[in-house]
């Protein structure tokens, strides 16, 4: 019997390798830096900020230095809705397919506990493992996401400086729906997206606009702000959280 987690090991696997390749081959600065030169026709940048989002999860690049090119080619009237909407398009990639992953995962593993079993020991023991980690991690975000609630929870994950990718597997692995998930990045990704598209609108180039939006010396202070915020919307649900389980250890 071919234990759970072996269509998301085959499968998984094979797109992380895609997308880890296309993340050391390809970055966001120097792709746009080759495209300086062509991107003073409205339609042609137009086309190269949906190309942009749209090959984005390919090569997991961070969202924010896209909402740079943004601001540097539409402002910051114009550039924060367009960014807002790129980010919130690019995330649904992705969590469709971690989605599909989980639900053929979750259907191949009934139909193969019903079936006999038929597998070596040492497969069975390694498969088991790799299972169990799988399970605690999906635990554990399970178990934030029931605490923080679905659009809170998804709105912390994008407060975070984490990668944008993990925090919506996350979230498809725990059951939030593609409405909370886009409802949730775009409220999180709002101070991060103001922020970067307002540091392209003050660009001089888009070259310049894509160095000062990866080595800007406001981003550590962004970060620990944005941080602090996830910190302060989760605070009093984690403190309820711990006080219910301690009430329930006494």
């Amino acid at each position: 019997m071919q234990r759970i987690g072996s269509v998301r090991v085959v499968v998984g696997t094979l797109l992380v390798g895609i997308v880890l390749l296309g993340a050391l081959i390809v970055s966001p600065t120097a792709t746009v830096a080759a495209l300086d030169g062509i991107v003073t026709d409205p339609t042609t940048f137009a086309l190269l900020v949906i190309g942009l989002y749209v090959f984005r999860p390919l090569f997991a690049w961070p969202t924010t230095p896209l909402a740079v090119v943004v601001g540097y080619g539409y402002g910051l009237t114009q550039g924060v809705p367009i960014a807002l909407l790129g980010v919130a398009f690019t995330v649904l990639p992705t969590f469709g397919v971690a989605r599909w992953l989980l639900e053929r995962d979750a259907k191949t593993g009934s139909a193969e506990h019903a079936g006999p079993s038929v597998s070596s020991p040492e497969r069975t023991a390694g498969t088991g493992r790799f299972d169990t980690l799988l399970e605690r991690s999906h635990d554990v975000v399970t178990g934030y996401y029931e605490n923080a609630g679905p659009i809170r929870g998804v709105i912390a994950s994008r407060l975070a400086p984490i990668p944008s990718d993990i925090a919506t597997c996350a979230a498809a692995a725990s059951g939030v729906s593609s409405r909370q998930l886009v409802a949730g990045t775009v409220i999180g990704e709002l101070p991060w997206t103001v922020a970067a598209v307002a540091l392209g609108a003050s660009a001089a180039s888009l070259t310049g606009a894509m160095e000062q939006g990866t080595n800007g010396e406001y981003g550590l202070v962004l970060a620990l702000f944005c941080t602090a915020t996830a910190g302060m919307l989760l605070g009093p649900t984690l403190y309820r959280a711990l006080r219910h389980r301690g009430e329930v250890v006494q």
